[in-house]
């Protein structure tokens, strides 16, 4: 199965086993340790703690879940921050693995996590977020199941800092950039012989082009615009040129009419579907299905529905998660989408972060997944 990242209180979801950041000591503790016990009830719980005694960090041992919408609690004890010299780093991922490994012995097939010590132990949350991914993304490499990371409330979710400003950039650049370019660029003008417009809007375009330094949008309607006015000079500069010929002739205009072809005869010669050319990008690639589907956050039986169905037309965010799989460049990537009638748009913030994902070359889903919960936009894959 996958990892999704839910926004809600632990207690209320529902999964095989809930994780609990419990008190080292046979006893209450604060946090998420009080809410589970409870929403548990006090004196089952505290019985049932009673027999696993006291715990180190990093351990990991379980109870029946009492009156919570679970099978088991698993108990795991967190590290108190002291600074980042002392282990904590290594104790918490030990925290994910330990609770991840028992609920496989368990025969658990749904897990929910909150991230661990990042309450009254002072676990920096950034850093507790990477070991989660890390850890999860690792175990699910080998193993089926579907984990949760459960957050509490959105300050209880950061990413890097540097990460978060350059992606904010991103998109307020792409957004200044196509304002500018909407008010420049005239329908008008694209139709006439003066498609380049005035010397002023040259400029502009061009100081776009400058400022924006991306390999967006912006940067390819420019280079097109470019060529097909080259284009259009040479063709009124052959000196065999047909009398008929416009002074300005756009590179997708055939120079002469085309042969038209009957409905019928257009449907006979469709393309690749989606699933057709999904296989094939993958075999060209010499992936196996479980490292594209693992990659894509999808899980074993989605996928095995993909597989089985020519005709299979998926949702945009599993589209886009087997892009990220694949690896796609950002042409790929809309490609692929296409052919399932979907698109990326300039005015989606979530598709804005996947393109900026995609030309920085980052193909982590779990990453790109933690950027759009940040933004409060869905994520990808399960």
């Amino acid at each position: 199965m996958a990892l999704q990242i839910i926004r809600n209180n632990i207690i209320y979801v529902e999964a095989d086993a809930i994780v609990n950041t419990a008190n080292p000591k046979v006893g209450v503790g604060r946090g998420v340790d009080y809410s589970i016990y409870e929403a548990a009830g006090w004196d089952r719980l505290l019985e049932a703690r009673a027999k696993i005694g006291e715990m180190s960090p990093g351990e990991a041992a379980w109870t029946p879940a009492c009156d919570l919408h679970a099978k088991y609690i698993i108990h795991t004890v967190g590290p108190a921050w002291r600074g980042g010299g002392s282990g904590e780093r290594e104790t918490v991922a030990r925290c994910y693995s330990n609770s991840l490994k028992l609920a496989a012995e368990l025969g658990c097939e749904s897990i929910a996590f909150p991230l661990i010590a990042t309450g009254t132990y002072g676990f920096p949350k950034d850093e507790a977020l990477r070991i989660a991914m890390a850890e999860i993304s690792r175990f699910l490499l080998a193993n089926e199941m579907e984990v949760l990371l459960v957050v509490y409330d959105k300050e209880s979710f950061e990413v890097s800092g540097k990460l978060f400003s350059d992606i904010k950039s991103f998109i307020g650049d792409s957004e200044a950039t196509y304002d500018a370019l909407y008010r420049s660029y005239s329908p008008i003008e694209a139709t006439g012989p003066n498609m380049s417009g005035s010397s002023a809007q040259r400029s502009e375009g061009r100081n776009l082009e400058k400022s924006s330094g991306r390999r967006g949008f912006l940067g390819r309607f420019l280079k097109r615009e470019k060529a097909e006015k080259q284009e259009a000079e040479e063709y009124t500069l052959m000196e065999d040129a047909p009398s008929y010929a416009p002074s300005y002739a756009p590179s997708y205009a055939p120079a002469f009419p085309a042969e038209e072809k009957s409905l019928d005869e257009r449907l006979k010669h469709l393309d690749k579907t989606f699933q057709q050319y999904l296989f094939m990008l993958i075999d060209r690639r010499g992936l196996t299905d479980p490292e594209v589907y693992k990659k894509a956050n999808i899980d074993r039986k989605h996928f095995s529905k993909i597989r089985s169905n020519v005709d299979y037309t998926p949702s945009k965010k599993t589209a886009l998660a087997l892009a990220i799989a694949l690896e796609l460049s950002l042409d790929e990537t809309r490609d692929l989408l296409s052919r399932a009638g979907l698109a990326l748009s300039p005015s989606m913030i979530s598709d804005r972060i996947i393109e900026y994902c995609i030309e920085t070359s980052n193909y982590d889903i779990y990453e790109i997944n933690c950027i759009l919960f940040k933004y409060d936009q869905p994520t990808l894959g399960a």
